[in-house]
């Protein structure tokens, strides 16, 4: 970084909104072209945020890639332990403090927690994203594309059920593939893929018999098994179940239905995992929404759906460019909820990010919720899907959240903390510390240096932190740092930096699988539920009925046995939730 910015630290911290707003943020085409982008490279959303287009990655394809680090956490409390605000810390350290090139990579935030208790996610006291109230609300408006076009498939399902009800297959067939001027007609292109998958060979629909018509024209969608629902992106807990087709147009055709956040959406998986247009227009098309009466997955394609969805996807595609309090770079881009979806921002950020930095420099990309599930699907989904290989894993630990796991009292939002949580009590940390240690345990399995960084609270004490750093390094932690980057900035996680310095240019290990993608989601979820401590895994007599196939769409619960010891306590309640997308995605 060229020029970094320094901070006026105040103490005590004022509020996150109060510091946000008493830093001027520079001209973000300032911080492009600091990064080394051209003119033609990005696209300016007024000052302070600006589009950066995939052809940089194309430019860059030959250059060499940088660290590439991913933060991770301890099971959090419901107050969450600060994962974002040390990402954007080590940031701050890294390219303010340290001298380090860098790109800090994280997820868009949903409006939905942003105007609930938990807020959002740009960070906090002197390691934010700013501005942080064009970060928390519509940013470059990604989240909107997301909303219409998942909103755009849900009424074209709805709307072929209506017409195939209401029509006879010739209608249907005439509709679908009309006669031009001259009186002639052709097959359009995803007509061609829909052709192919009911086993019909011919192109000519002149050709078609009465029963290939039908085949090809009825998608016979079985109501009972629509996946599909609607979204927004703000809490409305009285449209989680709704019904629909109420209006005397509808004919009586009645469906229970209901919303969802709109980053739950399959789209917002995609849009994360996607690696080009052209990728993310095959992953689209691909997207099982139901089965027909006959067991058939339907997909998008099946509705012609899939080029609509990525005209409207278009844009969002691309990364937005932003800046921390001390002017380093940020890349927000995609934001999978981890407990729905794989809980990490998108391929292309990272890509596109450590092609800038070059070989000497620093990507901090941060996996959502716990290591458990946003550091596990970064490995086994994201670094399987886009090839990069992480040097350095962090797994962020306070002192709060490993009391919790040792027995202390249950931490509720929006309510005061028990005094249990304010005063020294080693001996509960030390109980808690099991948990850090099956994290550490899990993440060095991927091949990773692990390094936890405790980010340290004002009613820490000394005695309590060192328990934390001892449990970490006898576990096998390359290195344990206590961190104050909340209350100094990047300043305050300088030691972070050089630990994370020293654990990228010592990584010589091969990248691991805890699994191999051919083997079956049933095995999958059996390897991911033993790696957290459970003997085994059962299904509910519903589930077992199901058709565990790769292509279709499916929620499963887990009702994981956990016999754990206390050395390897990992506090999972006894039940782990698990969402499998769709056959183009895994767990």
């Amino acid at each position: 970084m060229a020029t970094p910015r320094k901070l006026e630290v105040v103490n005590p911290v004022p509020a996150d909104i109060d510091i946000a707003q008493s830093v001027d943020p520079l001209p973000i085409a300032a911080i492009a072209q600091d990064l080394g982008l051209s003119a033609a490279e990005f696209q300016l959303y007024g000052p302070c945020k600006a589009k950066v287009l995939l052809s940089v990655r194309d430019r860059l394809k030959g250059a060499p890639d940088g660290f590439y680090v991913v933060v991770g956490g301890i099971t959090p409390t419901p107050l969450g332990e600060g994962k974002s605000t040390t990402t954007v810390g080590l940031g701050q350290a890294l390219g303010a403090h340290l001298g380090r090139k860098v790109v800090t990579c994280l997820r868009q935030p949903s409006q939905g927690p942003t105007f609930g208790i938990k807020g959002g996610a740009a960070g906090g006291g002197y390691s934010q994203v700013i501005p942080m109230e064009e970060f928390n609300l519509h940013l470059t408006g990604d989240i909107h594309a997301i909303t219409a076009a998942n909103n755009l498939l849900a009424a074209a399902i709805d709307a072929r059920i209506f017409h195939e009800a209401t029509q006879s297959d010739k209608a249907l067939f005439n509709r679908l593939c009309p006669a031009n001027f001259y009186g002639k007609r052709a097959f359009a292109k995803v007509m061609l893929g829909r052709l192919k998958r009911v086993g019909i060979e011919k192109t000519d629909p002149n050709q078609l018999t009465p029963e290939e018509v039908k085949k090809f024209a009825r998608l016979d969608i079985d109501p009972e098994t629509i996946t599909w629902r609607r979204v927004m992106d703000v809490n409305d807990r009285f449209l989680r179940k709704v019904t629909i087709g109420q209006g005397s147009e509808e004919k009586g055709m009645t469906r229970e239905t209901g919303f969802d956040i709109s980053v739950a959406s399959e789209i917002m998986a995609v849009l994360a995992l996607t690696t080009s247009l052209a990728d993310m227009r095959e992953r689209l098309g691909k997207m099982v929404i139901g089965s027909s009466r006959a067991g058939d997955p339907v997909t998008a394609d099946d509705l012609g759906l899939g080029g609509a969805l990525t005209v409207l996807m278009k844009d969002a595609i691309h990364p937005t460019l932003m800046q921390t309090l001390e002017g380093t770079p940020v890349f927000v881009h995609a934001g999978p909820f981890a407990n729905i979806a794989h809980g990490n921002s998108s391929i292309v950020a990272d890509q596109i990010a450590l092609k800038l930095v070059g070989s000497e420099g620093f990507v901090v990309t941060e996996a959502g919720f716990g290591a458990d599930i946003g550091t596990e699907k970064f490995f086994n989904i994201k670094c399987r899907y886009s090839g990069l290989t992480p040097q350095c894993a962090i797994i962020v630990a306070t002192v709060r959240a490993l009391k919790m796991h040792g027995g202390g009292p249950e931490v509720v939002a929006g309510k005061p903390l028990d005094l249990a949580y304010k005063s020294e009590n080693v001996e509960l940390v030390r109980a808690g510390c099991g948990n850090l240690v099956k994290h550490i345990e899990n993440t060095r399995a991927y091949g990773v240096n692990v390094i936890v960084a405790i980010n340290m609270f004002s009613t820490d004490t000394e005695a309590e932190l060192g328990a934390v750093k001892s449990a970490a390094l006898d576990a096998g932690a390359f290195d344990a740092v206590v961190c104050t980057h909340y209350a100094h900035g990047g300043e305050g996680a300088v030691e972070l930096g050089y630990a994370v310095q020293r654990a990228c240019e010592r990584h010589s290990a091969p990248l691991k699988f805890l699994y191999p993608r051919e083997i079956s989601i049933k095995e999958k979820i059996a390897l991911i539920a033993k790696s957290y401590g459970a003997d085994g895994v059962e299904y509910s007599p519903e589930r077992r009925k199901s058709r565990f196939t790769q292509d279709k769409v499916f929620l499963i619960c887990l009702y994981v046995l956990l016999k754990l010891n206390t050395h390897s306590h990992i506090n999972l309640r006894g039940k782990v939730s698990l969402r499998v997308l769709s056959y183009q995605s895994e767990i």
